[in-house]
């Protein structure tokens, strides 16, 4: 082989060895961000809700909220007022039609999709207009509602079990025209440990019992 040709050679040797090295896989750096990525976004009720009431106002100027709630799923045990999925429901006077607004921070695939999404208007029951409420009244959050709880049996409960589930809604109770935290230790009111109910505007713990 002449000269020439061997050095040929030797320069596609060296541009091979340059491509064998650029083709490597990534560190692992790069692939723990995307992992770190893929966590889930706890939210408190206000965290969502102020976008929720924006997104029903633009559905209908006059819609008002009648009831909101986190939703139990294997990101979150709900404890601290906090979950990755809530659920807010608004009614349209004018319409006579509701729709629901799902704040969603889960990856999960048995989950809403993350951000906002919502639900076709349906017609709503002869109840709603009594229980639809000034979203302004909502000065306490979820998180804050949860703490009140914890001197009434919240915190005996979660001693018991240290993954007890807890489910957070928000309603109008109109005998006492009061905006109230029902906080539920359990996977939903009807099977659950016990029941606390917080002043949604002062802060104020209620009542609490099964």
């Amino acid at each position: 082989m002449t000269p020439r040709f061997l050095a040929v050679l030797l320069v596609l040797a060296v541009l091979a060895g340059c491509s064998t090295t650029s083709n490597q896989p990534p560190s692992s750096q790069p692939a723990a961000s995307q992992a770190a990525a893929k966590e889930p976004t706890l939210y408190t009720a206000k965290q969502c809700f102020g976008s929720m009431v924006n997104l029903a106002k633009r559905w209908d100027l006059g819609a008002m909220p009648f009831h909101l709630e986190s939703e139990l799923n294997a990101d979150a045990t709900g404890q601290d007022g906090k979950a990755t999925v809530w659920r807010g429901f608004f009614a349209s006077r004018t319409r006579g039609t509701m729709k629901t607004f799902i704040c969603s921070g889960s990856y999960l695939p048995s989950s809403p999709a993350r951000g906002f999404t919502d639900t076709p208007e349906t017609p709503f029951g002869a109840t709603v207009p009594t229980l639809m409420f000034d979203p302004s009244l909502l000065l306490v959050d979820s998180d804050k509602a949860f703490a009140a709880t914890l001197d009434h049996g919240g915190s005996a409960l979660i001693k018991k079990d240290p993954k007890q589930p807890v489910i957070c809604t928000l309603d109008w109770d109109p005998k006492k025209k009061e905006l109230q935290w029902l906080i539920y230790f359990g996977k939903s009111a009807a099977e659950r440990e016990g029941v606390a109910v917080v002043n949604a505007k002062t802060g104020a713990f209620i009542s609490g019992g099964k």
